[in-house]
């Protein structure tokens, strides 16, 4: 996991020809199309009107979608042309794992869709289209969280003290399937339609817990024990944030869409889930997000130049703020509101650093791989 050789091919070296930067085109850059599509996602869902927030929001979401289809079209020409390469990041375990994002951004690009992309393209044709990408979203995810698992255990070769938050990518992808699968269900067949959908998206919300509840006391010894991860990827620790966050914000949506769904004892179930658990996760959220933004600041100090990883600090911070605006919901406290904000604050703030210097390093072709 720590090896610069490995590490640099999940990254593009973007000087060289044009055949060569596909070549080394990883599924990691789907990660900007997820902290792109995040920041549209959260910044509407804020308990505030805000002035010309929704608009800026709606903009950001076509660039992700704008985003979304040119990586599509680059990785399908990348699978194409180098399958050799393609093949060689499943079996190598610091790539493989990256797999998770391109579920993750089908998943949140299809949500801006139907949360604000219907202002522009009209609710019908918001449907249409989150239903293509939530169901894509979904089978792919589905299909990672078995498969890169499988590799790891079987293919890969692992050494000890490896362990790094790259692990939970592919099993964080169905988490963010569950929680944003209730956004279909008013514009499905009442009944047995909307509540297989429901409780198939408490079904994912406990495959994926509980694969993170297994892989996070690894990630943890690494982080105390040692060996230390390399400055480049320190940035990956906000990669833990990804779960909780989500996963809050899964409790939550399940409690807005219960009622409509299910009978009234296992409605109030949800509503009640969506506080009992939400709570005392973000409060362990809130304590990862200040040992992992210590940690990234003294690295930062070391000497830590940018690359990819530093996308880290945008989707995962992104459903921190979703789950901390479904807490103010069900809660009514203002301190969650200004939670929301605060973190919400942060995450444009961090999403604008990484656009800038991945814009800069594209058009200057100095964008270096991780080491």
């Amino acid at each position: 996991m720590t090896a610069p050789s490995r590490t640099s091919s999940a990254l593009p070296t973007l000087t060289g020809s044009r055949g060569s930067r596909v070549r080394q085109l990883g599924p990691n850059w789907y990660a900007s199309v997820m902290g792109t599509a995040i920041v549209a996602n959260a910044g509407v869902a804020l308990p505030w009107h805000i002035p010309g927030l929704r608009t800026a929001c709606t903009v950001v979401w076509a660039l992700s979608a704008v985003m979304l289809a040119v990586l599509l079209v680059t990785r399908t020409v990348h699978w194409a042309r180098h399958g050799d390469q393609a093949r060689a990041h499943l079996l190598d375990p610091t790539v493989a794992p990256f797999y998770g994002c391109l579920s993750m951004a089908l998943l949140a690009v299809g949500a801006g869709t139907l949360l604000i992309g219907k202002d522009w393209i009209g609710l019908g044709a918001a449907v249409a289209v989150d239903a293509v990408l939530y169901t894509a979203g979904t089978a792919v995810g589905l299909l990672v969280a078995a498969a890169i698992p499988y590799l790891m255990a079987l293919r890969h070769e692992l050494k000890p003290g490896s362990a790094s938050p790259v692990w939970i990518l592919p099993v964080v992808a169905p988490m963010v399937a569950a929680a944003l699968g209730p956004l279909l269900l008013p514009h499905l067949p009442a009944g047995q339609w909307q509540q297989a959908l429901l409780l198939g998206c408490y079904a994912m919300f406990g495959m994926s817990l509980l694969a993170t509840l297994c892989l996070l006391p690894i990630v943890f010894a690494r982080l105390l024990a040692g060996p230390r991860l390399p400055l480049a990827l320190t940035p990956t620790l906000f990669l833990v944030l990804g779960p909780l966050g989500q996963s809050t914000t899964a409790a939550n949506n399940f409690a807005d869409a219960a009622p409509q769904v299910l009978p009234a004892p296992y409605a109030e179930g949800f509503r009640m889930l969506a506080v009992l658990y939400g709570v005392p996760t973000m409060g362990f959220a809130l304590l990862w997000f200040a040992l992992a933004g210590a940690v990234v600041l003294r690295a930062r100090r070391q000497g830590m130049g940018f690359s990819m990883t530093w996308w880290a600090l945008t989707f995962p911070v992104g459903t921190c703020v979703t789950g901390a605006e479904g807490l103010a919901r069900h809660t009514g406290l203002t301190a969650c509101a200004w939670l929301a904000g605060g973190l919400y604050v942060f995450l444009v703030l961090a999403w604008l650093t990484a656009g800038i210097q991945t814009l800069r390093g594209l058009f200057a072709g100095t964008l270096a791989p991780a080491t």
